[in-house]
């Protein structure tokens, strides 16, 4: 298969890596990109999975929650530039948009084009028309709602809507305390990232995929297979505690981890505190923007 420039970039893009290693990554993998993020990461020339959401488009997240704090939403509007996402008709479409879905609960994207907004029309209909008259496409690429029967939902808005968070805390506590505790671990979330709550929530797969990843990156430093798998374990639970809400060092004392900051706030309101659902939305995260003159750049670079 021809590895073509582009290609390099993306894989270049999503790792870090140097340019001359994703193409042989490429090539090995006969241009397979996932396979080629594998192979990088065993030869250890990448961290991939700490790079691989990196933002690459503009637009706007916003968070927003019902007045009674048992419900919170997420959204992303995708624009062309960063100039529209800070236009203020495109803010204002963002926040209705957000309202129509707390307060209608659309089941999926079609359900939520045709919800009809304070000013007379559809979200569709409104869309279409701020395309036509700010001149750039837009497009609603994704949200998602959380809910509580007893308890709080807290929101946190990162960099003007560059990152979203909700997180649903069930308890019988008192709901001040909970919405303190519950905006601390949204700033977590948004900081670090996790990919899970807890450890009884990592799928079996994602384990094995990443024993295998280390098993390979061990045996490529030249360890000896005899202390590979006890080595490998050792990583393994060091990445899953980085992966896992609950297992993280808390972002105000890493001398504390998430999990002990919930246990103590739980002892002080006398009342069990479970995190029952966080939702974290980054601007273009997944999506590969458009970059002008790089992959000649790298062309010329690689002779291809």
């Amino acid at each position: 298969m021809q590895i073509t420039a582009s290609m390099v970039k993306e894989l270049r893009d999503k790792t870090n890596a140097g340019m001359m290693d994703c193409k042989k990554a490429l090539q090995e993998t006969n241009g397979d990109m996932e396979k080629a993020i594998d192979y990088l990461r065993e030869k250890g020339l990448s961290k991939a999975a700490k790079k691989s959401g990196r933002i690459a488009a503009e637009g706007l997240t916003t968070a927003l929650v019902s007045e009674d704090g048992k419900k919170g939403v997420v959204l992303e509007v995708n624009s062309e530039t960063d100039f529209v996402a800070k236009n203020e008709e495109f803010i204002k479409f963002v926040d209705e948009v957000a309202q129509a879905i707390l307060n209608n609960n659309p089941a999926d994207m079609e359900a939520l084009n045709n919800v009809v907004l304070t000013g007379g029309k559809t979200v569709q209909e409104t869309l279409t028309e701020n395309i036509s008259t700010i001149g750039e496409n837009m497009s609603i690429r994704r949200f998602e709602e959380v809910k509580v029967d007893n308890g709080t939902v807290v929101e946190y808005i990162h960099g003007g809507g560059k990152i979203s968070v909700v997180v649903a805390l069930e308890s019988d506590g008192d709901k001040e305390a909970l919405k303190v505790l519950g905006k601390d671990l949204a700033m977590q979330v948004a900081a670090m990232n996790p990919k899970y709550i807890s450890l009884e929530d990592v799928d079996s797969e994602f384990i094995e995929h990443e024993r295998e990843i280390l098993i390979a990156q061990a045996l490529n430093e030249g360890k000896p297979q005899h202390i590979v798998e006890k080595m490998v374990e050792g990583r393994l639970n060091k990445e899953l505690k980085e992966v896992c809400l609950l297992e993280q060092a808390f972002v105000k004392d890493a001398d504390l981890t998430v999990k002990k900051v919930i246990s103590d706030t739980a002892a002080k309101i006398g009342s069990d505190i479970k995190v029952a659902g966080v939702i974290r939305y980054e601007v273009g995260e997944g999506i590969e923007k458009k970059s002008e003159n790089f992959a000649d750049e790298v062309a010329k670079q690689m002779g291809l």
